[in-house]
């Protein structure tokens, strides 16, 4: 019991350490999107096919809603597959403001996000051209683009600072059941013998990670970026794991676009591009 305790108050120690800088985070985060993020939905939606570099460039901003916003262009016609990916791809959710408020170097955090955004924007054109040369992209311009906003993560009703208290308090939640979970974890078999188990099998750690980013829930972000600010997964895992996650995204896109059977393929899609991508990253870094 007094172990449990002890961990238990560690972590709290730790969650209030992050408080300060995770608020300014979320803080900068709202003023982006109440005052630029309509205009960068608008500016993504009238680039054409050269989407998926301002697309992969505009989805590392941490900004809420954004992904979902592409997707709900991509099902009204908007913009390319390429430039949904790409957005999907180098959309970092909650990322950005954990690894800021866990102190990693900046160095090393704008390393992760030059990787993510990379990655995006050549697997946007790769896609975008393979569908091109077969003729098969459905593309078609719009003059009336729609503004699709999220609920679960932007209420516009809001003040900048009561939006962003109540996205710390939500956020930190996770991060304190999370970060508890994983110091028992830690307690009961050590921070190598959980390491070993995604790095044992080469490929395993990066199609596990992978898998659960695409869950579309900011908890799944949050407990893979604790697992890397913790050293229990390797670059090329956290990698393969916030490439696959997509945010709302997934949401929006299943509840807009009507063809499940190319939801699915995108899915897919997302999945193999993110493992692909992470594994790509463990050779280079």
């Amino acid at each position: 019991m007094s172990v449990f305790l002890g961990l238990l108050w560690e972590t709290v120690v730790d969650c209030l350490k992050m408080l300060p800088i995770l608020f300014l985070a979320y803080l900068l985060m709202e003023f982006i999107e109440r005052k630029a993020g309509e205009r960068l939905n608008r500016i993504v939606a009238g680039v054409g096919y050269a989407g998926p570099a301002l697309g992969g460039l505009l989805g590392a901003v941490p900004q809420c809603g954004f992904s979902g916003a592409i997707a709900g262009f991509y099902a009204a016609g908007i913009v390319t597959l390429g430039t949904l990916l790409s957005v999907f791809l180098s959309t970092s959710d909650e990322m950005l403001p954990i690894l800021l408020s866990s102190r990693i170097p900046i160095a090393e955090i704008f390393k992760i996000l030059l990787l993510k955004v990379a990655g995006g924007i050549a697997a946007g054109f790769m896609i975008d051209i393979v569908l091109r040369l077969l003729r098969r992209q459905r593309y078609t311009d719009s003059e009336h683009i729609h503004d699709f906003c999220e609920q679960e993560h932007c209420d516009c009703e809001e003040s900048i600072f009561v939006s962003a208290i109540r996205h710390t308090l939500k956020v930190m939640a996770l991060i304190f059941a999370v970060s508890l979970l994983l110091n028992i974890l830690f307690e009961l078999w050590g921070t190598e013998a959980l390491r070993s188990v995604v790095t044992s099998v080469p490929v395993v750690g990066e199609m596990v990670l992978a898998l659960i980013g695409l869950i579309p829930n900011c908890s799944a972000s949050v407990l893979i970026t604790n697992l890397y600010v913790e050293n229990v997964i390797t670059a090329s895992q956290l990698i393969a794991g916030l490439m696959a996650n997509a945010g709302v995204g997934l949401v929006v896109l299943f509840r807009l676009n009507k063809r499940m059977k190319e939801n699915f393929g995108i899915v897919l899609l997302l999945y193999v591009c993110a493992v692909l991508l992470g594994l790509l990253v463990g050779l280079i870094w």
